[in-house]
């Protein structure tokens, strides 16, 4: 299976959305019947929209487990976008010094 970094995750949906935003205003221009345009629209949006969740996902995900390490909690360092396995920086976590 592809697994991808955070960043790159991010990366692709921005350039996923800008991509699909593009594409609606230019097919706008060619496409001359209006329902077809309309349709052709509200299809480009809702996948610029479901990239744009994707990518938020993928950064919540980042945030609570980086939250989770920091405070000694164990949780599951797998995160995913549109499927893929997205690679999480390795965390280092602080030691709690030992008196003495």
């Amino acid at each position: 299976m592809l697994a991808i970094d955070i960043e790159a995750a991010k990366k692709i949906g921005l350039v996923l959305m800008v991509g699909f935003a593009v594409f609606a205003v230019v097919s706008a221009v060619v496409i001359k019947k209006i329902i077809t345009k309309i349709i052709f629209i509200v299809i480009l949006g809702g996948l610029a929209l479901g990239v744009w969740t994707q990518r938020v996902a993928v950064q919540s995900c980042a945030d609570k487990v980086q939250t989770s390490a920091s405070v000694g909690g164990v949780t599951a360092t797998s995160c995913k976008f549109f499927g893929t396995e997205v690679k999480l920086p390795q965390l280092t976590v602080p030691q709690p010094a030992t008196g003495g």
